[in-house]
């Protein structure tokens, strides 16, 4: 399942980063952050639970840019 979200972020320097944070969360298969657009694509794996995963991405986000914020 693949899904998207609106994301605040503030550089793209800080956008790859947070792609690159998100991408390692257990339950996620792929994660795209695109800085323009200020949206963040997460396709999870097969059997994960989207809202709980997303939490989890956020917390990886957070660790990158403190004042992250994702539209859940």
């Amino acid at each position: 399942m693949k899904k998207t979200y609106k994301i605040e972020v503030d550089c793209a320097n800080c956008a790859n980063l947070m792609e690159e944070a998100a991408g390692k969360v257990p339950g996620v298969a792929k994660a795209g952050v695109n800085f323009m657009t200020q949206k963040m694509s997460v396709e999870f794996e097969e059997g994960a639970d989207p809202k709980r995963v997303m939490q989890d991405v956020l917390k990886a986000c957070r660790k990158v840019e403190p004042d992250c914020e994702i539209e859940l």
